[in-house]
């Protein structure tokens, strides 16, 4: 456990690594001035030179870079604007602030959005895909797969839209999604994520449903599972500790990159009901160009999206006593 632990951290810093580097390079690659594009759409000639001076513009690009990485493990100073602390990734000209903050401004907001949908869709789906193969052929069975197909094919913008017009400012039944700190209130944290939770659950429920069907109507026909039956052993028994554990081996592999996709930014969802959080971050900092912000930003998707694979991977060996850790 400790050898696949060291390897996947090492293996998770080198990919960070390079994800930035070719963010930082491409960024230098197009054909524009780097402070102008640092600095944002609308800069002042003395905000202009300030950028180019705490760039080091006047320094080899992997000069720049090693500066920037540096940064995040000792801190930088900014002439001009102070000392950034540990972990600095650079400071904003467009938000006129240290992108770390901003980062962890927004990401509380990210994370409640994320987790509250992953708990609805997770549980949901994992269980209609149970109670569909287990009355496979029947009624049950034809709603879940029809119902399943009808929300794989629609878009998040789309029901989205479609929830807020009747939910929100037709019906009244639902209050305008909106971002309340967890600590402050948690009934106005709850209600105003409702909403977005909610629409995020029917997209993500279908692929869940769909695919514990299949895998588990797959594992019932193995011969492990027809020998438990033929032993005597509880149906229940049967299906949560025989199928059941070999069903979750592909569930929990989509669901680390589903998880580590949304933490990175659910970009159309946050869009669609104006949530503050990393996606709006990472397209406000591609908008404005604003460097800084957007390599935090990749950082942080291309972060969630390894660590969860990392983890995923350790859970293999919980579930499944074959799979040994390397």
């Amino acid at each position: 456990m400790l050898r696949f632990a060291v390897r996947r951290t090492v293996a998770t810093a080198i990919t960070l690594v390079t994800i930035s580097a070719v963010t930082f390079f491409l960024f230098f690659a197009l054909p524009s001035d780097p402070a102008l594009l640092a600095c944002g759409k609308v800069c002042p000639p003395e905000l202009l030179a300030l950028v180019r001076r705490n760039l080091g513009l006047d320094q080899p690009v992997m000069a720049q870079f090693v500066a920037w990485l540096a940064g995040i493990f000792a801190g930088r100073d900014y002439p001009g604007l102070g000392y950034c602390p540990a972990p600095c990734l650079g400071y904003s000209f467009v938000n006129r602030a240290p992108v770390f903050e901003t980062i962890m401004d927004r990401l509380p907001v990210t994370l409640s959005l994320t987790i509250g949908a992953a708990v609805i869709f997770l549980t949901f789906g994992v269980a209609t895909g149970i109670l569909a193969a287990l009355r496979q052929g029947r009624p049950l069975d034809k709603v879940a797969s029809v119902a399943s197909l009808v929300g794989a094919s629609v878009q998040i913008y789309f029901v989205g839209t479609l929830a807020l017009y009747f939910l929100v400012y037709q019906g009244k039944l639902l209050p305008s999604p909106s971002y309340v700190p967890l600590t402050e209130n948690p009934l106005g944290w709850a209600t105003g994520l409702l909403l977005p939770w909610v629409v995020l659950a029917i997209i993500f429920t279908a692929n869940y449903t769909r695919m514990t069907r299949s895998t588990m109507v797959e594992n019932l026909s193995e011969d492990y599972v027809r020998t438990a039956r033929a032993k005597g052993m509880p149906a229940r028994t049967v299906i949560l500790r025989f199928a059941l554990r070999g069903t979750l081996i592909p569930i929990i592999t989509i669901f680390g990159v589903d998880l580590g996709t949304l933490i990175g930014g659910a970009i159309i969802t946050e869009t669609t009901f104006g949530l503050q959080g990393i996606g709006r971050l990472s397209v406000r900092a591609v908008t404005y160009s604003d460097l800084p912000t957007l390599m935090a930003t990749v950082l942080v998707a291309a972060g969630a999206i390894v660590v969860m694979n990392a983890v995923v991977d350790a859970l293999y060996a919980v579930i499944d006593p074959r799979v040994r850790l390397t």
